[in-house]
């Protein structure tokens, strides 16, 4: 199979869909791997190293497009990328549909196969090529919250640790899975207080458990929502609700109720964003500021750290890609439920469930699953 991976056009992302190891692994299977010239740079990957890797390397991202019969990508594609989807051509991304009729509108018209990483999903309910790049923006949620705080600069002048004499800050956590468990330990290390809402107990109890008594729980509803981060220092909001628009937790009363100067961190806003207030960013406009409140949601956060993140992502992508190119795309998703549930189009059609029945959209079961 011809698999090709692209230089990724979203702003300041740098990461990659493809490093040299991934390029060798495929290669020495037989696989004939495109590399767009420069795509590696940011991860700190040359067009030399993917020469040795047995890569060929192509000038821009039409002649990969144009090419190849799997596309492995990071991040969704933009406007300028929609004219190379393709019919005979299978798109494997994070592809956040449910923030973004548009793009669900031009991949179901371009008859382009496409799998969202976000949707791959084991018999257990484990997320895995979701979780690593959750890991990495949980730990960045509270590092730039903490940032965002201080003063000079848009936030109230706090310190979360606060220091002998003063009590620390305030975090709430909205969420309990990885970004939330990630943000929490950081967030444990700079000696805030924390605390965790989720409607899973379960969850709730394994993080109450795991450190320690070190952080209070409270299980979310709105009132207890709306309690918890009035005055509060800093929210990170972590809601996922796989395959749908994240919903809106935070109204904007709850968040005028936090005060001037709070920061918000919204790692949902690739689903739309959980507080009544989100708006995306980007990493070269990351924040602005509403009911006196600084906004953090660069729906694409990792991509800050591109060297960490690449390779985080590729090693869990990598032994999906390979399934794909080995077996062909359809073997493969009649092969691994957990790869068929990422389907998101196929020939020209939606993929039914919560992404098509949010926009509206005309949809197909899935072809691959019971």
């Amino acid at each position: 199979m011809r698999v090709a991976t692209v230089r990724e056009r979203k702003d300041s992302e740098l990461r990659v869909g493809l490093t040299p190891e991934g390029a060798y692994a495929l290669a020495r299977s037989g696989h004939e791997v495109l590399v767009e010239t420069g795509a590696g740079a940011g991860s700190g990957h040359t067009d030399d190293a993917y020469r040795v890797a047995g890569a060929r390397i192509v000038p821009d991202a039409a002649a990969a497009w144009r090419d190849a019969e799997l596309v492995v990508k990071v991040k969704e594609p933009v406007a300028s990328e929609y004219g190379y989807l393709r019919p005979g051509c299978t798109l494997f991304t994070y592809l956040h549909l449910a923030s973004d009729r548009t793009l669900t509108e031009q991949l179901a018209a371009s008859g382009c196969r496409s799998l969202a990483y976000e949707l791959v999903r084991k018999a257990d309910g484990n997320m895995p090529l979701l979780a690593p790049m959750s890991q990495v923006a949980g730990r960045m949620a509270a590092e730039i919250g903490a940032g965002l705080l201080r003063h000079p600069g848009p936030g109230r002048g706090k310190l979360l640790g606060g220091v002998a004499g003063v009590p620390p800050g305030h975090a709430v956590i909205l969420g309990s899975g990885t970004v939330a468990t990630a943000a929490a330990r950081v967030l444990m290390g700079l000696d805030a207080r924390v605390t965790v809402m989720s409607r899973d107990l379960a969850r709730l109890t394994y993080l109450q458990e795991n450190f320690g008594g070190r952080i209070a729980t409270r299980v979310s509803t709105p009132h207890a929502v709306a309690d918890e981060v009035r005055g509060a220092d800093l929210a990170i909001l972590s809601v996922l609700v796989p395959g749908a628009a994240a919903p809106k937790v935070l109204t904007r009363e709850m968040v005028r109720s936090m005060g001037a100067g709070a920061v918000i961190v919204d790692v949902s806003i690739d689903q739309g964003g959980a507080a009544e207030t989100s708006r995306a960013t980007t990493h070269s406009d990351p924040i602005y500021i509403e009911e006196g409140v600084v906004h953090y949601c660069v729906s694409n956060m990792p991509g800050a750290v591109p060297q960490t993140s690449t390779q985080a992502l590729t090693s869990a992508t990598l032994p999906y890609v390979e399934e794909l190119a080995d077996r062909g795309v359809e073997a493969a998703l009649r092969a691994d439920p957990a790869l068929a549930a990422a389907l998101s189009t196929w020939d020209g059609a939606l993929i039914a469930g919560p992404v098509a029945d949010g926009f509206g959209l005309p949809s197909i079961p899935n072809p691959f699953t019971g």
